[in-house]
């Protein structure tokens, strides 16, 4: 079997699960041959040895099953780095680099600033910020197997930051520690919408589930920020679509913040909760 044949053949097993599966393919082989698209697509009349079409077998089953194609290649591109992903974390998105984004315009503003990145994950923002510039940064998470993901992507790019783990903001309460930027991509998603979503059968639940309305951890967090913030800090939290009027007024109720306003995305969504503190 060659090349194409290998190709058309993954294709059509592909196209009920994806919108993409033409490219999901060609990813896939690209993987296993360990070559890039130019070379592939220019020898497309190259044959497979068995043991090369056995391994592309094996991973075009687990993506026509609906596993996310980062968990099967192991890693998933964010800004300009690339992340080491397992199933014990989310994969990063495109809509948190927004995030990112208005986390580093605030840190180009300041000489100095110690910042947090809260349910860190896979390290995404922590470690794509500590990259970008030379602010103190911790990084907290509930799950020591999440942790030893953002680890790894730290170690990768020789990011110096400093992880603990815990429920949120506690780490840092316990051991006074003082933070002029807050980051956290928390679950935003209400809980009885998760089954139906493609997301919740291959992705932690526990970086999935909001509570009743999505923002349980949001309000839980907001709480805890006044034990953590010095004065003027920056919270950047990621909402839903459509939680920005319900996190704007929890942060106004909770924190009578000096500023707060939600960003949206390219697409026009509600999708990051802008606070400055007092």
């Amino acid at each position: 079997m060659n090349i194409q044949t290998a190709l058309n053949n993954a294709y059509q097993r592909l196209v009920p699960v994806s919108g993409s599966a033409r490219l999901d393919a060609q990813l896939l082989l690209m993987e296993v041959l360990g070559i890039n698209r130019a070379w592939l697509l220019s020898h497309d009349d190259e044959a497979l040895t068995v043991e090369t079409a056995q391994r592309f077998e094996a991973y075009v089953l687990r993506a026509a099953r609906g596993e996310p194609l980062p968990y099967i290649l192991g890693r998933r591109a964010f800004y300009d780095l690339e992340f080491f992903v397992t199933p014990d974390v989310l994969i990063p998105r495109p809509e948190t680099e927004l995030l990112l984004e208005e986390a580093l315009r605030f840190a180009s503003t300041r000489q100095q600033l110690s910042g947090v990145d809260v349910g860190t994950g896979s390290g995404a923002l922590a470690v794509t910020f500590a990259v970008h510039s030379a602010h103190t940064v911790y990084a907290l998470d509930i799950s020591p197997a999440a942790l030893a993901v953002a680890r790894r992507n730290a170690e990768k790019y020789n990011a110096n930051i400093h992880f603990f783990q815990g429920d949120l903001l506690q780490p840092l309460i316990e051991y006074k520690v003082k933070i002029d930027l807050m980051m956290a991509n928390l679950p935003y998603i209400p809980s009885d919408e998760l089954p139906a979503l493609a997301v919740s059968q291959h992705e932690p639940l526990l970086a999935l589930d909001g509570g009743a309305d999505g923002l349980d951890l949001v309000r839980r967090l907001l709480r805890q920020v006044p034990s953590v913030c010095n004065s003027r800090a920056r919270l950047l939290l990621e909402i839903g679509a459509w939680q920005g009027a319900a996190a704007k007024q929890a942060a106004q109720d909770i924190l009578q913040p000096l500023e707060c306003d939600v960003l949206s995305d390219y697409a026009g969504h509600d999708r990051i909760l802008r606070i400055t503190m007092p």
